[in-house]
């Protein structure tokens, strides 16, 4: 029997929630996943929730942050955000353990750093940072499962008739205005137009 790493490991958890999602990870399901006892694990993983954090970071690695050293803020946060949602949007299943679990990834860290000193850097107050950050990430993990859901999900044909209004705003004419990614469009338009004019008045204020 060959042996197994940690590499092997993450890429064998990642493959579970992908599957079955997130409540299907365990170290028992994950030793039966690369046949193996589940006392082998800890030699590589101390625990599930550090397995959970090497699986953030696998995920994070797909997130440039590039942009901040390049663009202005409202540009880079913008890029910044259509990485965030391919790299999420690509495993949705991940969303609700990684946005629910404390992080201890400093990979992450090194990400949200770049974002807050970018934002700081663009004239924004250092207590204000985060919340213009986490704004923008909660909107993108919202649209990553929106992207995900199944098409018919919010369809025309399940709205009754007598229900005017919705029954003809969702007419299939205008599904490419409907769709989870126009609404990503509108919405990160809409927050980066709001943070813009947020940003100003606190200019004019100081």
């Amino acid at each position: 029997m060959s042996t197994v790493n940690r590499e092997q490991l993450v890429h064998a958890a990642l493959e579970l929630v992908d599957e079955h999602g997130s409540e299907a990870l365990t170290m028992r399901s994950l030793a039966k996943r690369v046949n193996r006892q589940v006392s082998s694990l800890y030699n590589h993983v101390g625990s599930r929730d550090e397995l959970i954090e090497l699986v953030r970071a696998r995920i994070v690695e797909g997130i440039d942050t590039s942009p901040f050293a390049e663009h202005p803020w409202d540009v880079a946060l913008e890029a910044w955000a259509r990485s965030y949602l391919t790299a999420f949007a690509a495993h949705p299943n991940l969303i609700r353990v990684l946005a629910t679990t404390p992080i201890r990834d400093v990979s992450t860290f090194v990400i949200y750093d770049d974002v807050i000193g970018a934002l700081i850097d663009g004239g924004w107050p250092l207590q204000d940072a985060v919340a213009v950050m986490r704004t923008v990430e909660a909107h993108v993990l919202g649209s990553a499962l929106d992207i995900v859901a199944p098409s018919d999900m919010l369809d025309q044909a399940s709205v009754p008739a007598e229900l005017e209004r919705a029954h003809a705003a969702l007419d299939p004419r205008y599904e490419e205005s409907t769709s989870a990614a126009a609404a990503f469009e509108l919405g990160i338009s809409a927050l980066l137009d709001g943070l813009r004019a947020r940003r100003a008045t606190l200019a004019v204020a100081d």
